[in-house]
């Protein structure tokens, strides 16, 4: 899973599921598709999708070759099934596929090749930036994930990471590992959505 730390066991828990954060733990794939579909629903259950979804396709492992070729329509009907995937499933489900159709364009269906033998935390970033679905912000937790918890730390990792690869911070997915962990990274994003509210409302009544 890691560049620097290839073969290390890695214990997640994320998805607050075992077997889901089993696969999280030992497929790259799982992970980013986690890491997509966490917008707009709880953490815990985008990064319980990829298990589910791998279970829903028969599968142990998700491969990226399988999903960028599988007819878009029955794909769709994996995520709608119930219970769905996602609260968006039909859009998550095109935009997992657009992913896995980059990775085997780019880097051959590898999705540790992402991180694989970079230079530097920058020039992670932008491979993470560059991936459908991915905005600064989801790349720079995702970066933040991969060098606090899968050690794939190249060299200015934190910094490119932004805020979310501070040590001892908990502002995001990067940093749940167990049940108060999360509650922790809840509580300060209702925070920063309280704040980002009020800070609106304050703008209007000028």
């Amino acid at each position: 899973m890691t560049n620097s730390d290839a073969g290390r066991d890695i214990t997640l828990r994320i998805a607050q599921e075992p077997a889901a954060d089993e696969l999280l733990a030992r497929s790259p794939l799982a992970a980013l598709v986690g890491m997509l579909l966490d917008q707009q629903v709880p953490m815990e259950w985008a990064f319980a999708g990829p298990y589910a979804l791998a279970q829903r396709m028969g599968k142990d492992d998700l491969d990226a070759h399988e999903i960028a070729t599988y007819a878009p329509e029955a794909f769709t009907e994996l995520f709608n099934a119930k219970p769905a995937l996602h609260r968006y499933p039909g859009a998550m489900a095109k935009r997992v596929q657009q992913l896995c159709q980059f990775l085997v364009a780019q880097y051959d269906g590898d999705a540790a090749a992402v991180w694989r033998d970079v230079a530097t935390g920058a020039e992670l970033r932008r491979r993470l930036n560059a991936l459908p679905g991915f905005g600064t912000q989801k790349a720079q937790i995702f970066l933040a994930l991969l060098g606090k918890q899968f050690g794939v730390r190249p060299p200015g990792w934190r910094e490119a990471a932004g805020p979310y690869g501070e040590d001892g911070s908990h502002r995001s997915v990067a940093d749940i590992t167990g049940p108060d962990s999360l509650a922790e990274v809840r509580a300060y994003k209702q925070e920063a959505k309280q704040a980002a509210k009020a800070a609106k409302a304050a703008a209007k009544s000028r």
